[in-house]
């Protein structure tokens, strides 16, 4: 009999032990985070993605596109506000009407904030991503009512995911085209998107790629830019003059299984990615892999990242096209796609 409690004694114990583990390596992945939360529960889409964020002077405002399914004509862009702890109801912010005979589905909206003037909302308009046409609406009122559309020039699409950098006068846009392999070049506007300028291809995708890059800053003249690639890795450039000039594409140590991140300089000068690290699968085309889990590092130099945190990790879940941005406040916001069904929105305070 004594035996017998002695073995229950044990795994109560062992049980308890783990427990506790449990619990504690919980607390060291989410460690900072002080919001977790849906910016929705209910809409009258059923699948959304690539969602944006932005702080307007009356708070932050966030974008994605939201419609049957990616790439189907009822595909818009919605928009939501905070409002104190509460999102707004998901309002459209722009659709994809061309002409009166013309719909398209709309993808990838990119929030930028002008100091001092409107909201601006980038997005983009077509049947296929190599088809498509760059867009933008603007906000007078902090993202509650919008512009009419304003087309982008011929072969200038905007921003393609990730926010613009305003340098100067000029505002850099990360942009890149998935027409003829996937290259990355640079967009530019003095004028808040009404001229521009568009910057040569990165590389001819031959064999690295890249897509959707993010900028960073190192000093007053250097500038790193993370791009997701085909290649299982995360690709990057550098740019020595503010901007003006990129070097061709480099591979990174941070694995890409050909899914979207994000990245930000932050106000004490560390840098932070949001990202799935997940290595591709031996064999698969494309580079393509698991969207979980969804990753946070924290970089000192742009070159290594230590672990911060994990934000999701249920195998074969999507959590994916994060965006990230730093409020006046300090806190870390991040908002990314939940399993094609919802919009996440986590807050976070570093030490």
């Amino acid at each position: 009999m004594k035996t017998t409690n002695f073995f229950i004694a044990l795994l109560v114990s062992l049980s308890s032990f783990a427990q506790v583990h449990r619990t504690e390596i919980q607390d060291s992945v989410r460690k900072g985070i002080v919001v977790d939360e849906f910016i929705y529960e209910d809409a009258p889409f059923p699948q959304c993605h690539a969602s944006t964020m932005a702080e307007t002077p009356k708070g932050i405002v966030a974008a994605w596109f939201g419609g049957t399914r990616e790439g189907f004509k009822d595909v818009n862009i919605y928009v939501s506000r905070l409002i104190g702890s509460k999102w707004t109801v998901p309002e459209v912010a722009a659709e994809g009407i061309i002409d009166q005979q013309t719909r398209y589905a709309c993808y990838n909206p990119v929030l930028y904030q002008v100091p001092g003037g409107e909201l601006i909302l980038f997005y983009k308009i077509g049947p296929r991503v190599i088809d498509w046409t760059g867009w933008l609406v603007r906000s007078y009122d902090n993202g509650i009512t919008w512009s009419k559309p304003e087309k982008l020039p011929d072969g200038i699409l905007g921003p393609i995911k990730n926010r613009p950098l305003l340098i100067g006068d000029t505002l850099v846009c990360p942009s890149s085209t998935e027409r003829d392999g996937w290259k990355v070049h640079f967009e530019y506007t003095n004028d808040n998107g009404k001229t521009w300028e568009k910057g040569p291809d990165l590389n001819d995708a031959k064999p690295l790629t890249g897509i959707q890059p993010s900028i960073l800053r190192h000093n007053s003249n250097t500038l790193q830019a993370l791009c997701r690639s085909t290649n299982g890795t995360i690709n990057q450039t550098w740019s020595y003059d503010n901007g003006k000039t990129w070097s061709m594409l480099s591979p990174t140590n941070l694995p890409n299984p050909n899914s979207g991140i994000d990245a930000i300089t932050l106000k004490d000068g560390r840098h932070i990615l949001v990202y799935n690290h997940v290595k591709p699968k031996e064999r698969e085309e494309d580079g393509w892999s698991d969207r979980s889990p969804l990753n946070v590092s924290i970089s000192d130099d742009g070159i290594h990242w230590k672990p911060l945190l994990v934000l999701e990790n249920e195998p074969k879940g999507e959590f994916s096209y994060p965006t990230v941005i730093q409020s006046s406040d300090g806190i870390v916001h991040i908002s990314y796609t939940w399993k094609r069904k919802k919009v996440k929105h986590i807050a976070i305070k570093l030490t």
